[in-house]
């Protein structure tokens, strides 16, 4: 479920070929272990549709029941037309207004998979991006700009486009029989500034769930960055339902990095929880580094390794809070104020770890195990805490 008071909903969207049944298993399937709640695949041919009809018919069969999207872009009237079991099978379609066609043949086509949406009882996701707008309707827009007295700039025009192109459609899509409730919208961009305006602005026209997004956000830490900027700001005023991270891939990291993300981002904003959170310090010239820095990181590693089986036999194990602190300075302040948490000694100081639980110091570990004892200390308080 999307909008109103539901959770904010974190998808993705695989990047193989949708032809390749057994890579788009294998990839759906890595996305929803790391926690994806909604997929998206490119269905851009008859291979494609193929392809997602044996997909989806695997996944169901393995238990895998999230909801899948089909991504159409230029010919879904014709795919969805044409591959009836792809229709039914497919949970959510998402349409580009900009792409569906020009002239007489845009509404036409629009049209067309509206249709099938309705005859299936399918959600539309009507998605506006500003690399494929609508030319026709920006053509429009910009010539009765030129005929002010005072012309807006062409960011403002394009804005114009993409909030009314959204709006247009979805309304479109009514008149046509769907359901307001079928109807979510997205408006991309992959400037952060004109992505927060254009979502800003078409929040206050309609009262449509909100996919945010920022488009081609670009690789690495400039694309999480652009992306946790953007989609922070927006979510804080109470903008969007569901989020991706669109992030180019990277040789070696997992496409799930993009769940993670999105993840990292709600929980630290406080809006959902999806594992405990570690506090743990930068270090500085106070620390032992090796040794502060290889417990911080063995902390983090076993929790995440550990979190499928607590999840299961402890719930509400994602909202406890973890310290792993470096020397007594914050230490046990952030400790105390941890559920349960470790501070160790500095450079200089005694060589000692002070353990605390529910705000109180309860012991003090030394020695070579300071881990392998925390970690049983952490494995206690869970059971005794979250235990069904």
């Amino acid at each position: 479920m999307l909008g109103s008071s539901h959770p904010i909903v974190v998808q993705s969207m695989t990047d193989t070929p949708t032809a390749d049944v057994d890579a788009t298993v294998r990839q759906t399937i890595e996305l929803v272990e790391a926690g994806s709640e909604l997929v998206r695949w490119t269905i851009n041919d008859d291979a494609a549709a193929k392809g997602a009809i044996e997909s989806i018919s695997r996944l169901r069969a393995l238990g895998v029941a999230t909801p899948i999207v089909g991504d159409f872009h230029f010919n879904g009237h014709e795919l969805l037309t044409r591959h009836d079991a792809l229709a039914k099978l497919l949970d959510k379609y998402r349409v580009n207004p900009g792409n569906v066609g020009r002239a007489a043949a845009k509404d036409d086509n629009f049209a067309a998979i509206i249709r099938v949406a309705i005859k299936y009882g399918k959600a539309v996701r009507i998605g506006v991006n500003w690399g494929s707008l609508d030319r026709d309707l920006l053509t429009d827009l910009m010539q009765k700009n030129a005929r002010l007295l005072k012309p807006r700039t062409m960011k403002d025009v394009v804005a114009d486009a993409m909030v009314e192109s959204a709006v247009s459609s979805a309304a479109y899509a009514v008149a046509l029989g769907l359901s307001r409730e079928k109807i979510i919208l997205s408006a991309k961009l992959s400037v952060l500034q004109d992505t927060i305006e254009v979502y800003q602005r078409l929040a206050a026209v309609c009262e449509y769930p909100l996919h945010l997004g920022l488009t081609e956000a670009g690789a690495g830490h400039k694309g999480i960055t652009a992306s946790a900027a953007a989609l922070s700001i927006l979510l804080q005023q109470g903008i969007g339902d569901t989020i991706r991270v669109s992030l180019t891939p990277e040789p070696g990291v997992a496409r799930s990095c993009e769940v993670e993300v999105c993840q990292d981002l709600l929980q630290s904003m406080g809006f959902r929880y999806f594992f405990p959170n570690i506090t743990s310090c930068p270090g500085c010239g106070r620390t032992r580094s090796a040794e502060f820095q290889n417990l911080a990181h063995d902390i983090r590693t076993y929790v995440v390794t550990r979190m499928p089986d607590w999840r299961k036999k402890y719930p509400g194990v994602e909202t406890l809070n973890i310290a792993v602190m470096g020397c007594v300075v914050n230490g046990p302040g952030e400790s105390a104020h941890a559920d349960i948490g470790i501070s160790l000694p500095g450079t200089s100081e005694d060589p000692s770890a002070q353990v605390y639980v529910d705000g109180k110091k309860t012991g003090i570990l030394k020695g070579a195990r300071i881990k392998e004892e925390f970690i049983a200390l952490l494995e206690d308080y869970i059971s005794r805490r979250f235990s069904k």
